[in-house]
């Protein structure tokens, strides 16, 4: 059975008042110090950021517990010099991002210029283990028309420097902005898929192949596909809920390669639109289609994602649980809506981080 992994960014706010906290070095320096022997957090593009990664778990069960203990242990060290973690791929309230001081962080600020300024955003990466390039590359071709569903699942950025932007998922919009990141082309095997990342380096607008932010891509440090188009979760079981799909389309492409069934051939231009569409609607409202590129509401969507990975699903004992997990998330809705709800019944941006705060750890 394929193993998953999953990445989060994590937010550090003010407990109090929800406000941005440049901390992420002495929250570092005390896991490291006083963490349980485990490496799991990293740091990030700025100051304001903490990363975990979990371990490969086959058990999806076993996934979500891990994504809570992280969690809790992400809380623990930052509450320890004073601060909090939140679950939002945004910030709601305005915010003066800053860039790390490494050498790799520096090179991209003078290269990008705003575009890294303005990069405070939070995703949640999924590494599904594949058992070659050969297929991953196969995979790779055959996710793409499904990935922006995953995006309109985990939506979790509403707000962005005080104010409504009117999307679900702004963070997908702001990260949208990296010359390298987005949907790809086919290309139909693993020598093309490597020629296209090295003609892209040498081209010098990116520094190395790590910076190749395709929506899906092979890892550069483990033997997986990383699906890189998910906000940070507002709930760990919306994680653990896109680390299950996740690994359902990973599966079902990797079949539909063994059938010698080709890839959907839409172009990048209509994959750019579906993810525009995802970003802004989310849930609610209309979705596009990954068969026809044609508008449906979002909930019939997420019902034909499921059923093109239910038998993947099925097969890793997920099937009904994924079918229950969405149904719930359709009724509770995305962090989106949930930071929306929020706002309407608070009125003040504070009190929603703060109340995220909490859900982050539920």
């Amino acid at each position: 059975m394929r193993t998953v992994g999953v990445e989060e960014e994590l937010l550090l706010v003010a407990p109090e008042t929800g406000e941005p906290q440049a901390l992420s070095a002495a929250v570092l320096a005390h896991a490291s110090r006083y963490g349980a022997g485990e490496d799991v957090f990293e740091k990030e593009l700025h100051d304001q950021m903490l990363e975990f990664a979990t371990h490969p778990q086959s058990d999806m069960a076993d996934l979500h517990a891990e994504i809570v203990r992280c969690r809790a242990e992400a809380a623990r060290h930052a509450g320890e010099i004073g601060c909090a973690v939140a679950a939002l791929a945004t910030s709601p309230l305005p915010v003066s991002p800053c860039i790390g001081m490494g050498r790799r962080y520096q090179w991209m600020a003078e290269q990008y210029g705003i575009a890294t300024r303005e990069q405070l955003v939070c995703g949640c990466h999924v590494h599904v283990s594949v058992e070659s390039d050969d297929e991953g590359v196969a995979v790779i071709d055959r996710v793409r028309p499904w990935l922006s569903v995953l995006t309109a699942l985990s939506a979790n950025s509403p707000f962005w420097q005080g104010g409504d932007t009117s999307y679900s998922s702004y963070r997908s919009r702001v990260w949208g902005r990296w010359p390298s990141a987005g949907p790809t082309e086919v290309f139909g095997s693993a020598e093309r898929y490597h020629r296209c990342v090295a003609d892209m380096v040498a081209t010098g607008v990116v520094l190395d192949r790590a910076m190749v932010y395709f929506d899906a891509r092979l890892s550069q440090r483990y033997p997986t596909v990383e699906i890189r188009v998910a906000d940070v979760c507002l709930h760990a079981d919306t994680a653990a809920l896109v680390a299950t799909l996740a690994r359902g389309l990973v599966e079902t492409a990797a079949r539909e390669w063994q059938a010698g069934q080709e890839p959907m051939e839409h172009g990048v231009s209509l994959l750019r639109l579906a993810t525009w569409q995802a970003a802004r609607s989310g849930l609610t409202g209309e979705l596009l289609d990954p068969r026809t590129i044609r508008r449906r509401p979002a909930e019939g969507v997420v019902q034909v994602l499921l059923e093109h990975v239910a038998q993947a699903l099925a097969d890793s004992g997920d099937l009904d649980r994924a079918r229950a997990a969405c149904a719930e998330l359709l009724g509770r809705g995305n962090g989106a809506r949930v930071q929306r709800e929020l706002m309407k019944r608070t009125g003040r941006l504070r009190e929603v981080v703060v109340e995220c705060v909490r859900l982050t750890q539920e």
